[in-house]
């Protein structure tokens, strides 16, 4: 029989020997060379993929070593938007994908109407609270939706630019009324764009009823204008900061005609247009929740970065985002985001500037941004003088999964969005618009790397509640995480250190050994 205090004092001294170990590698020079087995991946070929997906599993290792990098990242850059058919029977079940935001606001309305109704005050406030929980299950839901595609879906790069996207373009759920909007900001805003034209982007993010909530344009009208938006469109989503390393240079005057601009763009939440004489009726604009109210619009005459602005309604906003994503600023501020998210925290300027030039010459096409970065020289040599990337949360926890689990769908995600929680990155639950950190020194600190190691070991230890229905019974459906497959053997194993190998040697059981390696310091990076 095992002794649980003997356990728990092994496991402890597992522990301070990855913790040190974890400390040591961030000052490491170069990773361990990796040398392979026949038919195996390369280190270097094994980090190019855990950067291109969520992280590597059994099938996206042979798919890689039978046709290569280039033609790996044309498929990755080509997927089919539609789901998989396991993927999608899920996310199907899901009460999200049951209606739209614009059935959901009339339930809403026709609720909030009978409970004016009502004369009871405990009543009432029963009543409101549902609407509230209803709102929190839609964002769960959403949240469910996302861990689907990012955990089985084989199209793991536009999964992984959703992500990046969502954060970019970040918005709060718990602000007023963006957790009832926020499934179709990703579903029609974000994922559909993830992969394309960076104005196109822009230009769903412009006209997302999420995002107008969430940065106050919504209330911004002809004869109050608000700025905020136009700040954070400029600054966060855009431009980078004025006088910052991106080589911008607008100013406070540029922020408020951009905001003049924007006026008139909301969200319609009564269920019907607004009341509009015949020109301006013929300007108006809907798409589900969202509206352009010409109404609402400054029509007088704007000059952004330079360039004049003729007061045309909706299409000045059209020529806005035009202005906005064409500016060369804009190509170096995006490309060192993304160099800084997928390559290193200091990216090399090089290969910076050739990702601008690329965003430039196609007129911001996302694929071929990313095709440049990807493939570059620069992607391996930054690895192999030790600039690996940190795993923010949500990589740490979703590669987790996919190398323990390979595939097997799990029925219930409530843990996985716990331990996102538990780890600082919950998802849509950033409140400052400018999202969460990509660099290392946000997500190394010891607490967050000691709450990384109980995840670990929760994970290792068995189904965690993974296999249970809402109501916590376990279903027909089981899976023990078993990270070691013939993958690992083949092309992890090669990868790990000297205290990792010798910290798995002295496991004593499989769930310990499985902690073991979710909390190496090779496994904290891509």
């Amino acid at each position: 029989m095992v002794n649980p205090k003997s356990s728990a004092r092994k496991w402890q001294r597992l522990l301070a020997l990855l913790a040190t170990a974890t400390f040591l590698a961030a000052c490491a020079q170069t990773p361990p060379s990796g040398a392979t087995q026949p038919g195996s991946l390369s280190s270097a070929d094994l980090r190019w993929l855990n950067t291109v997906s969520f992280g590597a599993d059994q099938a996206s290792v042979q798919r890689l070593q039978t046709i290569g990098r280039e033609r790996y990242l044309e498929e990755q850059l080509h997927t089919p938007l539609a789901d998989p058919q396991p993927v999608a029977a899920a996310i199907a079940a899901l009460p999200v994908s049951q209606g739209d935001a614009v059935q959901r606001q009339q339930a809403v309305r026709a609720e909030r109407e009978r409970i004016n109704t009502l004369t009871d005050e405990s009543e009432k406030q029963q009543a409101r609270q549902a609407i509230n929980r209803q709102t929190r299950e839609l964002v769960l839901d959403t949240e469910r939706r996302h861990l689907l595609r990012a955990l089985y879906s084989p199209g793991q790069l536009r999964e992984q630019m959703t992500w990046f996207w969502m954060n970019h373009f970040s918005v709060y759920a718990a602000k007023g009324q963006v957790g009832s909007m926020l499934p179709e900001y990703e579903e029609r805003a974000i994922r559909p764009h993830a992969l394309g034209k960076f104005r196109d982007l822009v230009m769903a993010t412009v006209t997302s009823p999420a995002m107008l909530v969430y940065l106050d344009n919504a209330q911004s009208a002809a004869n109050r204008i608000n700025e905020n938006y136009a700040r954070e469109l400029m600054e966060l989503h855009t431009l980078g900061i004025s006088g910052g390393p991106s080589g911008s240079r607008y100013t406070q005057q540029d922020v408020q005609e951009l905001a003049r601009v924007l006026t008139g763009l909301g969200v319609n939440l009564r269920g019907e247009p607004p009341k509009l004489g015949p020109a301006r009726a013929a300007m108006y604009r809907s798409d589900g929740l969202f509206e352009f109210n010409p109404n609402r619009h400054d029509f007088g005459s704007k000059v952004l970065l330079g360039q004049r602005i003729e007061p045309t309604g909706y299409s000045e906003v059209e020529r806005a985002v035009t202005i906005l994503s064409r500016d060369p600023a804009t190509a170096r501020f995006i490309s060192a985001k993304l160099a800084t998210y997928f390559v290193s925290d200091t990216p090399p300027q090089a290969l910076v500037d050739r990702m601008a030039a690329t965003f430039t010459r196609t007129d911001g096409d996302i694929g071929a941004v990313l095709r440049t970065m990807l493939l570059s020289k620069e992607f391996d040599s930054a690895a192999a003088h030790g600039a690996r990337k940190f795993k923010d949360p949500m990589v740490f926890v979703v590669s987790s999964m996919r190398l323990a689990y390979d595939g097997r769908p799990v029925t219930n995600l409530r843990p996985v969005i716990n331990w996102l929680n538990q780890l600082g990155e919950p998802l849509y639950g950033h409140v400052t618009p400018d999202g969460y950190p990509a660099a290392e020194s946000a997500w190394a600190s010891s607490g967050q790397l000691v709450r990384r190691f109980e995840i670990a070991r929760t994970i290792g230890n068995g189904p965690a509640g993974l296999f249970t229905g809402e109501d916590g019974q376990p279903t027909q459906r089981r899976g023990f995480p078993m990270p070691n497959s013939r993958m690992f053997y083949d092309t992890i194993e090669a990868t790990l250190g000297p205290a990792t190998r010798g910290a798995l040697a002295q496991a004593g059981s499989q769930q310990e050994w499985n902690a073991v390696l979710l909390s190496s310091p090779e496994w904290m990076q891509r």
